[in-house]
């Protein structure tokens, strides 16, 4: 590309998201933000739209869960001046930890954090990519209110909303945030 010209700036985040067909299995339609990560507009404005709900707040700490929320969640908890918490699969922190098992499509899974990772009483976003089902996400919320964060809301680039995740967040008193929907899953 010739010095000085530059790509059009797509001003609708949803167009910047690769759709994959049938991964990771027939039927399922993968959205992929490494498309929205790679392009440094999109990204600083996805970041800003997810900090903008909590700007001048304070908020203690972010955790993201892995792998793509601690992309975004330490981008967030930069952007807050909070301190980042990652949520992650069973066996990979090194210290103490707390642990929670949750359901999936096809089986259980574990997560957990390290058990001081939040005091009692902070305050705590949870931030991942995408909220779908929600057994993710919902048992993250559990596992910080576990060891006594006040879970303020939990953010996400992409909703769902036919799979029904963020109502299952919101049944459970956890404000849901996010900045664009599919429809299907």
């Amino acid at each position: 590309m010739p010095l000085g010209v530059r790509h059009a700036v797509t001003t609708n985040l949803k167009d910047i998201i690769r759709t994959i067909s049938d991964y990771p299995r027939p039927g399922i339609e993968f959205r992929d933000i490494t498309t929205l990560l790679g392009d440094a507009r999109a990204f600083r404005r996805a970041i800003d739209e997810l900090v903008q709900p909590w700007a001048g707040t304070k908020i203690d700490k972010v955790a993201g869960i892995e792998a793509r929320g601690f992309i975004l969640g330490g981008a967030v908890a930069h952007q807050l001046s909070a301190g980042f918490v990652p949520i992650r699969k069973k066996g990979k922190l090194p210290h103490t930890t707390v642990r929670i098992a949750y359901s999936l499509e096809y089986g259980v899974d574990e997560m957990e954090m390290h058990q001081d990772a939040v005091r009692p009483g902070e305050r705590v976003i949870l931030v991942d990519d995408l909220i779908a089902t929600g057994g993710t996400a919902t048992a993250a919320a559990k596992l910080l209110r576990q060891i006594g964060a006040d879970v303020v809301a939990a953010c996400f680039v992409i909703d769902l909303p036919d799979l029904g995740g963020a109502v299952k967040l919101r049944a459970m008193d956890v404000p849901v945030g996010t900045l664009i929907e599919f429809a299907g899953h």
